[in-house]
């Protein structure tokens, strides 16, 4: 059962959206921050609202990060109805002709940013007060930060750093130039350090949604290991892998599951309800909601029967590879591929079906249909209300840190520490839970690394870690060949409005290649 619903709070004084009349529009219905955080209950009602602005990235009608970080990967096809069918979607997954004003990319770093401007307020009025509450409040505030400036550095490199929103509305006050990517991981790991001393352990946590200091301590590992600092790496991810709050959840099936959320092997989840009720005229499709139509956007379109395995059709994006499903079958039988895909023979055995031909006999090409459909986050009939529509309330959470890759992290920074024999230890926990055998114990150096690198392949298809792996593993132009993928796709181009509106910027920042 769900547990939550996020507060939506409106905090005008936040907003660092730019416009090219910053002066001519006056600022209408701002609250001033000076008395907003004189009391410990405004503090958290403006913490929730983070929670509120992740949501809304993460699941935001056709731009959910969620979906965007996936579709450069080579587990997943774009889908949908064709190649004509969201095209900003499309030119991400097909890597040739991505947009500098691509509306799902725009939208990814837009509301990266939002989120950044609201814990910027929280910790700016925070800093100088005197609440009971002010550790607390600061270190979930820098979490947050931190958290959505290792995305943007992940996905774009260099980035404008900004830890004080403008004082003003004007273009001059807006303006900020683009930090270093190790810039910008320095000031992740000094958020880190004290979202790590101030956050609470999973016990303490008011609701169950919130970060804990294992969160942050996890966060920080992946934040070192992707900066190849793999020494400094192990002691944050053995913190979390010691922790008896933390453990691999017990069968595959509870990682994904409704029933399985909050639970023992996940750090950090965005969550959603199905209770609403949400229908067609109340939908709030490119605004807030409570439910995760993604989950709707990525099943299988109408031209599968899947009733018989107790799944509801959806719109067809995001099936998996034929790279993803050759590995999955390579892999043999095991609880993992049971829970992550299904094969079309596997659907027809269980008895459904895939319609092939039209009315006339002529084939029909479903378009990004490899042979296989994905369960993981799959449109189950039991995860969604019977009021209102559907599919438009599916309750899914997204799992966005999950104790499994804290332990492939591990396994990483040990193998590339020279500590070969712990870093099998590492690895073959998250095989064990998966029903594979444990890895040679003689695997070391480059083998064992390629070793972990196939485990978090399977482990998180669809997750949106492919991508970003290959490419600071510097496997990207071998794994992707043949596909349009080169080397200017390692990052996403910088949105032209920020480069237009922040006078800070010319077209000499935007990124390599676009």
């Amino acid at each position: 059962m769900k547990k939550l619903i996020y507060s939506t709070i409106v905090i005008l004084f936040i907003s660092v959206s730019c416009s090219k009349d910053f002066v001519e529009i006056p600022p209408v219905g701002v609250l001033d921050a000076s008395t907003f955080f004189n009391n410990e209950e405004n503090a958290e009602q403006a913490l929730i609202g983070l929670y509120d602005l992740m949501q809304y990235n993460y699941a935001k009608d056709w731009s959910s990060a969620y979906f965007v970080k996936m579709l450069p990967g080579d587990d997943v096809n774009c889908g949908g109805g064709s190649a004509t069918d969201q095209v900003p979607l499309v030119e991400i997954n097909d890597y040739a002709n991505v947009s500098v004003s691509n509306a799902a990319i725009t939208s990814v770093w837009n509301l990266h940013y939002r989120t950044i401007a609201l814990a910027n307020t929280i910790i700016e009025n925070v800093e100088s007060s005197e609440l009971s509450n002010k550790a607390f409040v600061l270190a979930e505030a820098k979490f947050m930060r931190a958290w959505c400036y290792f995305e943007l550095t992940t996905m774009w490199g260099d980035v404008p750093l900004r830890l004080v929103n403008p004082s003003e509305l004007s273009s001059e006050a807006f303006a900020i130039p683009k930090s270093t990517r190790a810039e910008v991981h320095a000031q992740i790991e000094a958020d880190l350090t004290e979202a790590i001393a101030g956050l609470p352990t999973r016990a303490g946590l008011a609701q169950n949604f919130r970060v804990s200091k294992a969160a942050a301590q996890a966060l920080m590992g992946k934040v070192l290991v992707f900066q190849k600092k793999y020494s400094e790496a192990i002691p944050y991810l053995n913190d979390v892998i010691s922790n008896p709050n933390y453990d691999l959840a017990p069968t595959m099936t509870d990682v994904w599951s409704v029933e399985g959320e909050f639970g023992i092997g996940s750090l950090l989840e965005i969550g959603f309800i199905s209770t609403n009720g949400y229908d067609w005229g109340n939908v709030a499709w490119g605004g807030r909601m409570e439910s995760n139509l993604h989950v709707q956007l990525m099943g299988p379109r109408g031209e599968f029967d899947i009733a018989p395995v107790g799944l509801l059709n959806g719109w067809g994006f995001n099936y998996p590879s034929s790279k993803c499903i050759d590995k999955f079958v390579a892999s043999g039988e095991n609880s993992r591929r049971t829970a992550t895909i299904m094969t079309e023979q596997e659907l027809i055995d269980a008895g459904g079906s895939v319609t092939s031909k039209d009315e006339d006999g002529n084939p029909i090409a479903i378009y990004g249909y490899d042979g296989a459909i994905r369960i993981k986050y799959a449109t189950r009939a039991s995860d969604t209300s019977d009021g209102g529509v559907r599919e438009l309330n599916y309750s899914s959470n997204w799992r966005l840190l999950r104790y499994a890759e804290v332990l492939l992290l591990q396994a990483e920074a040990y193998n590339m520490d020279g500590q070969d024999g712990k870093a099998i230890i590492e690895l073959n926990k998250v095989r064990q839970r998966a029903g594979l055998d444990d890895v040679s114990a003689s695997l070391s150096g480059d083998d064992l690394l390629d070793a972990i690198a196939e485990e978090k392949f399977l482990e998180f298809a669809h997750e949106g870690q492919r991508f970003w792996d290959l490419v600071r593993w510097g496997k990207a132009s071998t794994e992707l060949a043949g596909t349009g993928y080169t080397s200017k796709n390692d990052l996403f181009p910088i949105p032209v409005t920020e480069i237009d509106l922040n006078a800070a910027l010319t077209s000499a920042d935007q990124n390599p290649g676009y």
